[in-house]
């Protein structure tokens, strides 16, 4: 897998190790024409003559072979010009004087890299990454880690970076791409492994049941968690994941048997929260306030940070004439999640109950925004014949 690399970051190099005390000094004379040197060097890097600075960067070498300043500073400039096998001695001989550069080791690993020296990259680049400070450095050397991590198929180790190089830059589409690449072939691998390692296995219809669904697949996906329940009833998970394929089916046979899974499931884990709140879900289309107040508040203490559970309770809550009550749950599940577009509509029904009429309509204006972003969201997966893990608009439509 080919990354985009970017490779303007010779202002934030330059001049990196500048600061660095220098070794013993030679003779007067010779420490005048180093300094000399240096000087010179200095006005050309401000004039943006770096091919004028080489040369005297060399010239301080020649006089001073263990200058650690004009070594990395020449091989950060050949590095820049793309002559990567006359830049990895500059770099080296810098990084040998002084280990901590962690700048000059990035710079060092991706010209190894690019001169085709990958094993020697490898560790040059793991050693630097997680000692870099500074971003635009930091996602470069992750991506190139990325793309050795990714060709000798260790993609546990490309995920790991990918999801440091995303907390970095949530917004930047070529590492939410490289992500999606990342996670896509780690999820094949495993489907591949799991069907070599246990392919009549409960887990294996559970995967393909998961896959089934995911692409819409509805009917073969009910069918493989039939299968893997006839198997391994007990297996973590499973009634939950077979009552949500029931529940999106939406015939009155099919809810009546998810409700019966979401049961099973809390029997084995009585810390579902998630089937906690579908019961809530169900007890409110059947009316029954007090047993859907009850399963809310139950998934509530047990997951405080579920903005689906504090939505469930301001619901049942407003149901119940306690729109008070209602109200700080609702700003809590914003807090969790801004882009919710049902709670902005249930806090405005709040805020209007309230009397509060400027609130009321600013939050139907959020509501409308992030319910106009989901809905043309359903509309890609739509497209792509993929089946979105929440659909908020249903949410809207089914629970307001």
């Amino acid at each position: 897998m080919r990354i985009r690399k970017t490779t303007r970051l010779l202002g934030t190099v330059l001049f990196l190790v500048g600061a660095l005390e220098c070794l013993p000094q030679a003779a007067p004379s010779r420490q005048q024409q180093i300094d000399s040197h240096k000087r010179q060097a200095a006005e050309y890097l401000k004039e943006n003559r770096p091919d004028l600075a080489a040369p005297e960067f060399r010239a301080i070498i020649a006089l001073d072979p263990h200058n650690v300043d004009a070594l990395g500073n020449l091989g950060v400039m050949l590095f820049f010009q793309g002559a990567y096998p006359d830049a990895i001695p500059q770099l080296h001989a810098a990084l040998k004087l002084q280990p901590t550069l962690w700048k000059i080791q990035a710079l060092l690993g991706i010209a190894e890299k690019r001169s085709g020296d990958v094993a020697t990259a490898r560790g040059d680049l793991e050693k630097a990454f997680p000692k870099l400070a500074e971003e635009k450095i930091r996602i470069e050397t992750g991506t190139e880690l990325i793309e050795i991590y990714s060709a000798t198929g260790d993609l546990d180790k490309a995920a790991a970076v990918v999801s440091v190089l995303r907390g970095l830059e949530p917004t930047n589409e070529t590492l939410i791409y490289t992500a999606y690449r990342i996670y896509s072939d780690l999820a094949a691998e495993s489907l591949l492994s799991l069907s070599l390692v246990a392919p009549n296995s409960a887990h294996m219809h559970q995967a393909m049941a998961h896959e089934l669904a995911q692409h819409g697949d509805t009917g073969e996906a009910i069918e493989n968690y039939r299968a893997a329940l006839k198997i391994d009833p007990r297996l973590p998970g499973l009634h939950f994941e077979y009552a949500e394929m029931l529940n999106s089916e939406g015939t009155p046979e099919s809810r009546q048997e998810a409700e019966s899974q979401y049961r099973a499931a809390l029997e084995l884990n009585p810390f579902d929260e998630q089937s906690e709140c579908r019961l809530g879900e169900i007890a409110a289309r059947k009316n029954d306030l007090k047993e859907a107040h009850d399963r809310y508040a139950k998934a509530v203490e047990l997951q405080p940070g579920d903005p689906e559970a504090s939505i469930g309770l301001a619901k049942a809550l407003m149901a119940m004439d306690q729109p008070e009550k209602a109200q700080p749950l609702l700003q809590h599940a914003l807090e969790m999640d801004p882009t919710s577009a049902v709670a902005h509509f249930r806090l405005s029904t709040v805020y209007r109950q309230m009397g509060r009429t400027a609130d009321a309509k600013h939050e139907l204006e959020q509501y409308q925004k992030y319910k106009d972003m989901k809905d043309k969201l359903a509309e890609i997966y739509h497209q792509m014949r993929v089946e979105p893990v929440k659909k908020d608009s249903d949410e809207t439509d089914s629970r307001q």
